[in-house]
């Protein structure tokens, strides 16, 4: 079965009217807000800052889903071609966000876990081989990587944020050193929205040392321009939770084309990886199929890629570039209003990710009291995360700094 014309093309169209110029509030309001009506109905929250968190998702996600599940009932074991064709589609959405040069280099994934798995599982079991990274990598990556080198399977390095919590470049380059087989590091840190700079001298240093770098997307794609090929990274992983608003399990592990040769062999595949999965034969050694396919798991949780098709038809409609430079307005703004508040706030550059960060030890505090007034944010240990969208409003910004403003200046007079 086919996408109904209308979901993609009430997308397009109602992108197209927004015209060629910067993205503005009023244009937003009047032209895309309407993808989201059920999610602007709900009622939770009557200010929504955790957009970095889980993305809100359009109203035309449900009929996807539903289009999916309905070409089973209609077709039973014959739903697979419509299942096949869905996955295609999804990856080459996710290689044209990413800049990837061909849509097999998109291997689906159900988490950025998955991905990194993957790739550790691509080195022999007598090989340990020497892993650097940052001690910001999300949790999903953090906790392999230390659970790796707690049963001996690789040499792990992590390099530590300086004063005030960011990392450098500089400390990155010592680390990796005249040799390095594996370096993993986000684009954009998790916890306090810093963009890593200097990437490309990250990934030189580590082709010198002889390694791979596996760069974490979930926090720049769909957030601001992402090229993967002219950065030359050898793999990336994200998802679509976040800025791509596709929901959990919507993730994937991008490959370079130059290790889709054959010779990138990993023990996390399953029958789909086979060549021709589908005869059923069994020779001995496998044969696996052409490019990323070979990096395919087993029978694979087919909604994912429904699921998240509105997100990334809307994402590269509007076009990440746009998206990002309306962010960084919208951030300049909330940084100046909390500012005149008060509240010292990191944003609005192109140090920064798509959120604002507020550094206090109170952050939870603060979160919750603003959740008490209908405000959803979220906070990483000491980082209060406000992440504005293009659903946000100005009224909606500066409510927020006047609510934080009240909050602080309650707790100082207590």
């Amino acid at each position: 079965m086919k996408a109904p014309a209308a979901t993609a093309g009430e997308i397009e169209s109602r992108v197209a009217a927004l015209g060629d110029g910067p993205l503005t509030e009023a244009a937003l309001a009047a032209h895309v807000a309407p993808l989201f009506s059920r999610a602007r109905a709900s009622g939770f929250g009557h200010v929504y800052l955790a957009n970095h968190s889980l993305g809100r998702p359009l109203d035309a996600i449900e009929a996807d889903v539903r289009e999916g599940v309905a070409a089973w009932y209609a077709n039973m074991g014959g739903a697979w071609d419509d299942w096949m064709a869905e996955m295609h589609a999804y990856r080459t959405r996710l290689a044209h966000l990413m800049h990837a040069p061909r849509s097999d280099c998109v291997v689906p994934k159900t988490s950025a876990g998955q991905g990194l798995r993957a790739i550790l599982n691509s080195y022999g079991a007598d090989e340990h081989p020497r892993v650097v990274a940052t001690r910001g990598e999300f949790d999903s990556l953090d906790i392999i990587l230390r659970e790796y080198a707690r049963r001996g399977r690789i040499e792990l390095a992590l390099v530590p944020p300086r004063n005030g919590g960011r990392f450098h470049t500089d400390d990155m380059l010592d680390a990796i050193g005249a040799a390095v087989d594996l370096v993993v590091v986000s684009e954009v840190v998790f916890n306090t929205g810093q963009r890593i700079d200097h990437l490309d001298a990250i990934v030189e240093r580590t082709q010198r040392a002889k390694g791979r770098v596996l760069l974490d997307v979930y926090h720049s794609l769909g957030a601001l321009p992402v090229d993967v090929a002219a950065l030359d990274v050898d793999f990336a992983v994200g998802g679509s939770y976040k800025y791509l608003r596709g929901g959990p399990g919507a993730c994937f592990l991008y490959v370079h084309p130059r290790h889709l040769d054959g010779s990138l062999r990993t023990l996390d595949i399953g029958w789909f990886a086979k060549r021709e999965p589908f005869s059923y034969r069994r020779p001995d050694p496998p044969q696996f199929a052409e490019g990323g396919d070979a990096l395919l798991e087993s029978t694979p949780p087919i909604l994912t890629w429904y699921q998240a098709r509105a997100g990334q038809q809307l994402t590269l409609a509007l076009d990440p570039a746009r998206i990002r430079a309306y962010s960084l307005r919208q951030q300049h703004r909330f940084v100046a209003l909390l500012a005149s508040s008060g509240i010292d706030a990191r944003g609005g550059t192109d140090e920064q990710g798509a959120f604002v960060v507020a550094t206090d030890s109170r952050a939870g505090e603060w979160c919750r009291a603003l959740a008490q007034r209908h405000i959803v944010t979220d906070a990483r240990g000491p980082y209060l995360r406000l992440c504005p969208d293009i659903l946000t409003t100005d009224d909606d910004l500066a409510l927020t700094a006047d609510a934080l403003a009240d909050i602080v200046g309650s707790q100082r007079a207590r």
